[in-house]
This record gives structure tokens, sequence and C-alpha cells, in this order.
């Protein structure tokens, strides 16, 4: 693996791009795990943008046409949820709307691992996830316990490289250090960046990483040719925003709220103060 060297303009474009998120308000369409949905949409709200949790057949596909960015978040596959799933995956496909893959608790568990896998086949912008369902859905692993990933993001670091650029146009694997590989503008090297803000709190609440997804999403829109920037904007906006909620709270309970203030709040320049992110070839 490459030394690790300090990318600053990685911050700066962070900060150009929230500025775009905020500006644009884009519509984010969520078929997302039932548990999570208000506080997906809290999330997307608080960072300036909208969201629409369409997910009923029929209607996901034409409105996947419409809105910004998609995420699909396989957490609760009921029936309708898979078939809307896969119609508005194919919709933003074909008509160029960037989407995200959020594969929760694929690998033991058979219907989300099937719909998951068709999902990866139709092209997504961007792959989401812990180490361990990003290991599963690549085939490189069984998958972790539920929800929570057992491997770290080295172990999926090979994976992530291959996959981007191949399968899906970039690959972002959540931890305590997370962990983008994708290759930049297109016909640019591979490339792997590391965001090491964050803080634990964010996996003692529901919906931490769910609604990452939501957010990454919504940065593709206003940045869809470049999926690794907007991943590593989308990243870092998220995991500073919950770090500097953490300073204040007393636990789970206060840092919720205060993580969509700080969200709100949040500004270009704390974005560029703050941010830990560093760049390595991905070789």
């Amino acid at each position: 693996m490459n030394t690790p060297a300090p990318a600053p303009a990685w911050a700066d474009r962070s900060a150009e791009l929230l500025e775009a998120v905020r500006s644009r308000a884009p519509l984010v369409q969520c078929i997302t795990n039932s548990v999570v949905q208000n506080v997906t949409a809290n999330v997307l709200l608080a960072l300036g943008a909208s969201a629409a949790m369409v997910d009923v057949p029929t209607e996901a596909g034409p409105f996947a046409r419409v809105a910004d960015a998609l995420l699909v978040n396989t957490g609760t596959p009921h029936a309708e949820p898979r078939a809307a799933s896969v119609e508005a995956a194919r919709a933003a496909a074909e008509h160029g709307t960037p989407w995200v893959l959020d594969p929760v608790a694929v690998g033991s568990l058979p219907v989300r691992t099937a719909l998951a896998r068709e999902l990866l086949g139709i092209g997504p912008t961007v792959l989401r996830g812990n180490a361990s369902e990003v290991l599963a859905l690549l085939g490189d692993s069984a998958g972790g316990r539920g929800v929570d990933s057992t491997a770290g993001t080295d172990d999926a670091r090979a994976s992530a490289v291959d996959a981007a650029g191949r399968l899906v146009g970039t690959v972002a694997v959540s931890g305590p250090v997370d962990l983008v590989a994708g290759t930049g503008a297109p016909g640019g090297s591979g490339t792997v960046v590391r965001i090491a803000n964050g803080t634990e709190l964010l996996t003692r609440i529901t919906g931490g990483g769910c609604a990452l997804g939501a957010v990454i999403a919504a940065f593709t829109s206003v940045a869809p040719d470049d999926p690794l920037a907007a991943t590593v904007a989308g990243t870092a906006v998220h995991t500073i925003a919950a770090e500097l909620a953490a300073r204040d709270a007393g636990g789970p309970g206060t840092f919720q709220p205060l993580f969509l203030d700080r969200l709100a709040s949040l500004t270009p320049a704390d974005v560029v103060a703050t941010a830990r992110i560093t760049e390595e070839v991905a070789a």
C-alpha cells in the first residue's frame, strides 16, 4: 500500500460541493430501510436537500427520471420495495440520474443479497456500505453480523479498488476511517481517499450509516461526472458534522438532534478547517 499523503485540495473541493448542494437543493428519491426513513429525510433537509420516499412500483421508475439523485437501500426488502428498487435503478441508469446502492446486511440473508447483486448489475454510480457488506456483495466474504461489520476497511480495500470503475463508478467503505475508491474524473487514474473524521456515536443511533448513503446521493447530483469527489465530499460533510456534534453530546440521545443542527449550520470554512483527508494511489 502507498503511504497516504495529506490532500488539502479534497477539503476545498468538498467545501465547494457543499455550497453547490445548498444552492441547488437537490431532490433525492429514497427507497430505503423503513426503520430509518424519518432519520434520512431529516438529514437531507438539514443538509439543504429534499427527500422523497417514493418506493411504490409503477411510481418509482418515473420518479427516478425526474429526481436529481436516487438512493436504493436494501435494509427492509419487502416485496413492493424490491420491485420498486429494480424499477427505479433501471430508470435512473437509462435517464442518467446518479444513484447510490447501499447493500444493508447482505451476505447470509438470501433475499436482500440476491436483490443487491441484481442492482449492482444495473450499474450504480456509487456503492456504499461497511466492509463486510461490500465484501459480501462483491463475492469476497460471507458478510458480517447483520448490519454490523466484522471486517475493517482495509480488509475491503483491494475489492473496492477492483470494483471501482469496473462494476460501479465509486466504492465507499464506512468505518472508523472511511475509505473511498474510484477513478476521479472520467479517464483518471485509480485513487483511494481516506476520511478520518467522525465519531463512534454515529454507530449508536438508528440510521447513521443509512443516512450517509442519502447524503452521498445528494452530492452526486451536483457532481455527476465526478462521483469520487462527490462521495468524498458527502462523507466528509456527514462525518465532520457528526464529529462537531459529539463534542457537545452527553450520549446518543442528545447527539442525534445536535447532529442535525451541526449539519444544518456547517459552513464550507468548517469543512476546510476540520477535514482530515488523505489520498493514495490505488495500486
